[in-house]
């Protein structure tokens, strides 16, 4: 079993109710499993996700990624006194889709007290992979 990495224990429940009147509720992004080092969420791949040419718009999959980053850097902190922003992101875009569900997972690559760095795998119901994203964040104090 791995050991736990969030100081505040997510679950799917209050993840999927913080999203709420957000852009996640707008692109249907629903969060689907927490472990002991990881967050899961699926994204639909319909007119709201689409490009002009029907696909799975990339700036979707970055909005994916980037949400489940930035949630579980936030819950490896102690909120009373520091919180994670974006620092930088990128995604390369490996297969394209038209329909159906993607799934993302986030896993740390480094947790680090100025910074951390989260990996993202977003796939399709199958398992194929869609699209792999990094993110980096910053950590910061509250003053």
């Amino acid at each position: 079993m791995k050991t736990p990495i969030f100081t505040t224990q997510p679950t799917v429940e209050a993840l999927n109710r913080m999203s709420r009147n957000t852009m996640m509720e707008h692109l249907g992004i629903e969060y689907t499993e927490v472990g002991a080092d990881f967050i899961s969420a699926r994204m639909p791949v319909d007119a709201r996700t689409h490009q002009p040419f029907g696909l799975l718009h990339g700036g979707a999959s970055v909005v994916l990624a980037e949400t489940l980053g930035s949630v579980a850097a936030n819950h490896c902190l102690d909120g009373q006194k520091q919180y994670a922003v974006g620092l930088d992101i990128n995604a390369n875009h490996i297969r394209s889709m038209r329909s159906g569900w993607v799934l993302g997972t986030t896993r740390p690559l480094h947790i680090g007290g100025k910074t951390q760095v989260w990996e993202i795998r977003i796939t399709s119901e199958e398992g194929a992979l869609v699209c792999i994203s990094r993110i980096t964040m910053a950590v910061l104090d509250k003053s």
